[in-house]
């Protein structure tokens, strides 16, 4: 490897999907990457949420990591403070979020605390890599492809290229020669056909590239843990459109969650997140979800 050269393993949105997290770090470490950026959302939708801080922990002790903190993360830190204390167990918005958040330690909230919501990396002769979660500014701010607002965000950086995750939309956007690549959601991902999503990035004297991959892993492994841990008690529909979304199904949870919103105004004539009623989730599954 010539001296300015660099690679780099990109992930994003693990959502506590243990399994995943580690056959993308397995196939990473078999190309001979050792230097590994996590863009945020570590717990939220899967069951394994200890094993997956803990596999972080240790990632951390053999390797070059570095860690930002994604909106997930905020959540659980806004919680602590008591700012969310209406999360219950049994409420598809909130079940989720509260199974991740009785599972944390201490130690793991004292972690997520001290994550930057932004980070630029220099590596000797290459180009600087601005890493966030959402956007530079905000954890929870969408960058989406053909978006104005997309456009104006990385107009407004001084680094060429801009690391991001969020969406859990694998690809790339590219604005007056700037260039933002999302690697898709280790966890969760919406257009993957099922599969783990992260992404090796090559740099050189020319810059950096991205590699974008897709791995298989044992899904339906996975989803009989949902079952056993508990977790679907605690979020019932969510957890149904997450089935669908792990079996590559193309649909994500914001789309059912806003049609289960308006739902629930239509026949309350108001609705506040969380209280969305369990009824509105299930006809919305249906309404999305036709086979469900």
């Amino acid at each position: 490897m010539a001296d300015h050269e660099m690679e780099l393993a990109v992930l994003s949105d693990i959502h506590g999907n243990y399994p995943a997290l580690r056959q993308c770090v397995a196939y990473a470490l078999s190309r001979g990457v050792t230097t590994f950026v996590f863009l945020g959302d570590y717990v939220g939708e899967l069951p394994d949420v200890q094993k997956t801080m803990e596999y972080l922990y240790q990632l951390r002790q053999k390797y070059s990591c570095c860690f930002i903190r994604g909106n997930r993360e905020d959540y659980m830190l806004n919680h602590r403070k008591g700012e969310k204390n209406c999360w219950t167990k049994g409420n598809s918005a909130s079940g989720c979020l509260l199974f991740a958040f009785r599972q944390l330690t201490d130690g793991d909230l004292a972690f997520f605390e001290g994550l930057p919501i932004r980070q630029t990396l220099t590596f000797q002769g290459l180009p600087p890599l601005l890493l966030c979660h959402g956007s530079p500014g905000k954890v929870n701010e969408k960058m989406e492809p053909g978006k104005e607002a997309t456009y104006e965000i990385m107009g407004k950086e001084s680094s060429p290229y801009i690391l991001f995750g969020h969406t859990h939309v694998q690809g790339e956007i590219c604005c007056g020669g700037k260039k933002a690549w999302n690697p898709g959601s280790v966890g969760v991902p919406v257009e993957s056909g099922g599969q783990a999503q992260f992404m090796l990035l090559h740099g050189t004297d020319n810059g950096w590239s991205p590699e974008f991959l897709s791995l298989k892993y044992d899904v339906e492994d996975l989803i009989l843990r949902m079952e056993s841990s508990g977790l679907n008690a605690y979020a019932p529909y969510w957890c149904e459109v997450t089935r669908y979304m792990l079996r590559g199904v193309r649909v994500g949870h914001e789309g059912v969650l806003v049609r289960a919103i308006e739902l629930c105004r239509q026949k309350h004539g108001r609705c506040s997140w969380p209280e969305i009623p369990e009824e509105c989730w299930a006809q919305a599954i249906r309404e999305l979800l036709p086979e469900a």
